[in-house]
């Protein structure tokens, strides 16, 4: 999630690095986000996925 790094993380979002998320544009770390929603590993939760972003070409990035 591309976002206000002081708004989104109020509902949990935190930079989407820790993850091994990146986007594939420059961007300050903290802007590009991820919320979990499984806790991964714990209790057989589904592993965070990682890896490169890829927008569409609509969106011109």
């Amino acid at each position: 999630m591309l976002g206000h790094p002081d708004y989104y993380p109020r509902f949990g979002f935190t930079p989407a690095s820790a993850y091994g998320i990146r986007p594939s544009f420059e961007v300050p770390d903290e802007a590009m986000m991820a919320l979990v929603l499984d806790r991964p590993g714990t209790d057989g939760g589904v592993p965070v996925p990682s890896g490169t972003i890829a927008y569409p070409a609509a969106f011109g990035v």
